[in-house]
């Protein structure tokens, strides 16, 4: 008797258990519905920020004509507005009007392709409280970072000396029959509008024309406020006797729907919508995903994670183990085909990679495949462009989608040659033992580096090549020496075995993190003080 019911009492226990999971399933769909949701909200909310900034950075083409200038536009530009496609769009709009060359745009692509890596970075600090996991989530968001910056590295003064991308892009246009097609289907943006356009809508073009130099748009609102506007023509035929024939009278009319949203009518600037925007999505997004990985750590327990990461870790068998990672190159570029976003894909596995449910060795192929797929979907956008800039679109996104293919066969095929993985694991060990290394590597990488490199390439290539090639050449020696001192330091003089007779400030992050700690303690315990200051004010009134 009691046997019997120790079982029942286990089945029922296990029946519970099995529900409850169950019940977490629509949970985490819920959640991630509304993570992306709030990734497009943010985008939004940078495009009201600085979107006219950035229509005013694309302005000067004689700035553009400047490979290096083009490349740091393209990273401010997509920053900024927090979306590739409305940098590639505003690209294509002013090589379809004349005003800049397909050989000026390839750089401001390359530009955009690193501009956009730095959303999932942005995910990856959300994990910052638990440090393991934030090690594995920022190694996995920087490894996209990485290939970025390594393949710009290489081919843009590649593409500047021998302008292959724009001849083989050319070419493909010139022995092509393009027709126009149709627009790549937008599966999740079907879903994702139908809260978002509740919240905010925008009126893309106003960059697109101060870009193009459309001034009388400077002061029209980037808010949406009439959405479908529609025109009626009315022909009134009427007999004259006299003239023996028939007059023809017509009429027009216009219509416009008022739209929805509900910054339609607040009467607040871009600026101020943008900022709300901006900090309303920010909250919505830290929590989305704080509880999207509470409810992954549930869900993925015990034997139910040891089985998933060996599904998706696990090689092919011997001799077919290469081509895991083309599966898996694959796999992105189709996911991304379907979301119609590489943000949105490389954000939403920067938490799995977090909780180390997908490796960094997995989550890389993955990656380069959404780099792809981001690039197959800009060219059936591309196709469906007017005929007048069906040319141009369609050879600019080609552009993107050769340089990204050539970035995979430099940091790819070969193990040696995978050096953005290696790259963003030293990144993630810096950024679990010293926290706020990641804040600054965000400002160093998308803000300051490329301002810098921006201002050096106005003043001239002279200037530029004889700051930027003395500083690579120290770091590339620093690299060598630091790679040598960990493996064979007695092929190295005395000297440079070790950094240790150097000042601490010269080989350690360590004084930077005393004096970070030492203002953070200043500053808790100013708010300690002001809080016990008033704290009696308060009782007493």
């Amino acid at each position: 008797m009691t046997r019997l019911f120790s079982q029942n009492h286990i089945m029922r226990t296990m029946g519970k258990h099995i529900f409850i999971h169950i019940c977490k399933i629509p949970l985490l769909l819920l959640f991630l519905y509304m993570f992306i949701c709030s990734l497009d909200i943010l985008s939004s909310a940078f495009q009201l920020a600085g979107g006219k900034v950035a229509g005013d950075i694309f302005k000067d083409n004689a700035v553009l004509s400047n490979p290096v200038a083009g490349l740091v536009v393209g990273i401010l530009v997509t920053v900024l507005v927090q979306s590739s496609s409305t940098s590639t769009s505003i690209v294509v709009s002013l090589v379809s009007s004349g005003l800049l060359d397909v050989g000026s745009a390839v750089p401001i692509i390359m530009g955009s392709n690193i501009g956009t890596s730095v959303t999932n970075t942005i995910v990856a600090l959300m994990q910052a409280g638990e440090r393991e996991e934030f090690k594995r989530a920022f190694a996995g968001a920087t490894v996209h970072d990485c290939f970025n910056w390594l393949s710009v590295l290489v081919l843009l003064p590649l593409e500047a000396i021998t302008g292959v991308m724009r001849l083989m892009s050319e070419a493909v246009v010139e022995s092509l029959n393009i027709v126009t097609g149709e627009d790549g289907p937008e599966l999740l943006k079907v879903i994702t509008e139908l809260l978002t356009k509740r919240i905010i809508q925008l009126d893309k073009t106003v960059i697109v024309g101060i870009a193009t130099g459309q001034e009388v748009l400077r002061n029209k609102s980037l808010i949406k406020v009439w959405c479908h506007t529609w025109i009626t023509i009315q022909e009134n035929a009427s007999f004259v006797p006299s003239e023996n024939s028939t007059e023809q009278t017509t009429s027009l009319h216009m219509n416009a729907e008022k739209c929805t949203h509900l910054f339609v009518d607040t009467g607040l600037s871009d600026l101020a919508v943008g900022l709300i925007l901006l900090a309303s999505s920010l909250l919505m997004l830290c929590t989305c995903l704080l509880l999207l990985v509470k409810l992954l750590n549930s869900l993925l327990q015990g034997q139910v994670a040891k089985a998933i990461q060996k599904i998706i870790n696990t090689d092919f068998p011997f001799p077919f183990g290469w081509l895991t990672g083309y599966l898996a190159i694959l796999v992105g570029a189709g996911m991304t085909f379907v979301v119609q976003s590489s943000s949105v894909f490389t954000s939403a596995i920067t938490p799995l990679i977090g909780i180390g449910v997908i490796s960094i060795e997995r989550a890389y192929p993955l990656t380069l495949g959404s780099n792809i797929g981001t690039t197959t979907t800009a060219i059936l956008a591309a196709l469906a462009s007017p005929g007048d800039k069906l040319a141009a679109a369609f050879q600019v996104a080609l552009c993107h989608f050769i340089f990204n293919v050539l970035g995979i066969l430099l940091w790819y095929p070969i193990p040696l040659s995978r050096l953005p993985i290696r790259m963003a694991r030293f990144l993630g060990e810096r950024t679990s033992k010293y926290r706020w290394f990641a804040v600054l590597y965000l400002i160093l990488c998308f803000l300051l580096l490329p301002s810098i490199v921006f201002a050096l390439s106005m003043a001239g290539w002279q200037v530029l090549v004889g700051i930027c090639v003395p500083c690579v050449a120290v770091l590339l020696c620093i690299v060598v020496v630091n790679r040598l001192q960990s493996q064979k330091p007695h092929l190295l003089p005395w000297w440079l075995q070790t950094w240790d007779h150097l000042p601490l400030w010269m080989h350690s992050l360590k004084p930077v993190d005393n004096i970070i700690t030492r203002v953070t303690l200043c500053c808790r315990k100013t708010r300690t003080m002001v809080r016990a200051a008033c704290l009696p004010r308060i009782c007493h009134s």
